[in-house]
């Protein structure tokens, strides 16, 4: 099950227009809003690169990536078992 992040998209996105709009410092907003200076400044990043205005990762890519990459450890994990099994009927047919 996804976790859910501790603060709504919408404040989130509120607290990076007051941000940019207020001219208050990070760790001012920050504290005004009762949240930790690293979220903020992560917040205003993450908003930034899904707006094309920073590099990095914009949150559906972000999320992309996370899906291939579980998806990539499941078929890894299946690529394994059938290894084994493939071992297995090998050795079988070797007994016989």
């Amino acid at each position: 099950m996804p976790k859910v992040p501790p603060y709504s998209l919408e404040f989130r996105l509120e607290a990076v227009r007051l941000l940019r709009s207020s001219g208050r410092t990070v760790p001012q907003l920050a504290k005004e809003l009762g949240v930790s200076e690293g979220s903020l400044r992560s917040w205003r990043e993450q908003l930034d690169a899904d707006e094309g205005r920073s590099e990095g990762l914009s949150t559906s890519e972000r999320e992309e990536l996370r899906r291939l990459r579980k998806e990539n450890r499941i078929l890894a994990e299946e690529r394994e078992i059938l290894k084994k099994a493939a071992a297995f009927f090998v050795a079988e047919n070797k007994n016989r």
